[in-house]
């Protein structure tokens, strides 16, 4: 006879897939927040989220991690990837990056590996798009590293690692190279690195299955002096590309040639109302699915600016600044669906839902609201 333990136990199985079910049936999704390790983290936490209204569960903790300021998720394999930024690990000059599985019904974490990240303050991590490689980007020291990423999902050691050198007119901020993040071209043939210290995106001839980054010819696109580039995005359709300037608060639109990874300067806006006249720095930038609207997060303002893109020429009018009613917007991100907006404020511990208008692109808040320790990356699965 089958005691209670036993029955439980063989049942456990049986349980998990029917809330997997009924969620995959709800259309929910996870979504992992990294964060910096302060009072009220620990490492990675996850959330389900319903994209039918918008509503987040409280988030959980997945796996336990220094400082993982920025995750991203394998595109085929139940794999998760983050950067440890801190400047010392295991007695080195240098952070790490670390692997994990992920649970598909819980969203917990297992890791699989941890390897230095040949740089300090690794403040980015992304995987290219036919999952066999990962690549970090170094801001403390201004170094790249490329990884081959085995059968399992863990980490190789580095394939390659690159070191950028220079500087830029900000003596307290561009005394050095900070590469800043890692992009991944649409078609898989390049990694550009915003590098906020030398005032370039930097550009590399990708071959994931080498693991290998070369300078490409051009080696680089040009921001202005002193803007420093922090992150970039592409227009879903390729022939446009945008970089936000975390010191001058300005997004710079160019057009591309993906024949050979090349950027023309077209047009800068400001981030900022014309009547502001505080500090502010800006972090994260992205463009709608539909290639409609762009949007960017002022730190200082602490908003989100919202801008119109137009088709025939890739210029950006402004639609709106939109307060994140919280202290620092780190990061945000779009939902798969297109209809809500996620933003991280970093200084007051909490994510905020917004509805999307389709037609116009303009953010309202939806009521919805999260706790999570200094929250700076999101990523759904």
């Amino acid at each position: 006879m089958m005691n209670r333990r036993s029955f439980l136990l063989s049942a456990a199985p049986v349980l998990a897939t029917a809330r997997q079910s009924l969620r995959a049936a709800r259309g929910e999704r996870l979504v992992f927040f990294g964060t910096y390790t302060r009072k009220l983290s620990k490492g990675i936490y996850v959330s389900r989220f319903n994209p039918a209204d918008g509503k987040l569960s409280e988030p959980e903790l997945a796996a336990e991690l220094t400082n993982p300021s920025w995750v991203a998720l394998h595109p085929k394999r139940r794999a998760l990837y983050a950067v440890a930024e801190t400047s010392n690990y295991q007695g080195q000059k240098t952070g790490a990056v670390a692997a994990f599985a992920s649970d598909p019904v819980t969203g917990k974490l297992t890791k699989l590996n941890e390897l230095p990240s040949h740089g300090t303050s690794p403040c980015h991590v992304t995987v290219d798009r036919s999952g066999r490689c990962a690549v970090v980007a170094n801001y403390g020291t201004g170094s790249v590293a490329c990884y081959p990423l085995k059968s399992d999902g863990s980490l190789g050691e580095a394939s390659a690692v690159i070191q950028h050198t220079g500087s830029g007119p900000n003596p307290s901020r561009q005394q050095g190279p900070h590469a800043h993040q890692a992009v991944v071209s649409l078609d898989n043939r390049f990694v550009l690195i915003p590098d906020l210290g030398l005032d370039k995106v930097m550009i590399y001839r990708l071959d994931p299955a080498k693991g290998t980054l070369t300078p490409n010819d051009p080696p680089f696109a040009s921001t202005p002096p002193g803007a420093g580039p922090r992150h970039m995005a592409f227009h879903p359709k390729g022939r446009y590309a945008y970089v936000i300037c975390e010191l001058t608060s300005v997004i710079t639109a160019y057009s591309y040639d993906a024949s050979r990874g090349a950027f023309t300067q077209l047009t800068a806006v400001s981030t900022l109302p014309p009547d502001f006249s505080g500090r502010n720095s800006t972090a994260e930038i992205e463009v709608h699915p539909n290639g409609r609207f762009l949007y960017g997060s002022n730190r200082g303002h602490d908003s989100i600016a919202v801008f119109s893109i137009d088709a025939s020429t890739g210029t950006l009018s402004l639609v709106e600044h939109v307060s994140t009613q919280g202290k620092t917007p780190r990061n945000f991100k779009i939902d798969p669906s297109g209809n809500f907006l996620l933003a991280a404020n970093q200084d007051t511990d909490n994510v905020l839902v917004f509805r999307i208008d389709p037609s116009t692109g303009r953010l309202s808040p939806t009521g919805q609201t999260v706790q999570v320790g200094a929250p700076v990356c999101i990523e759904f699965l």
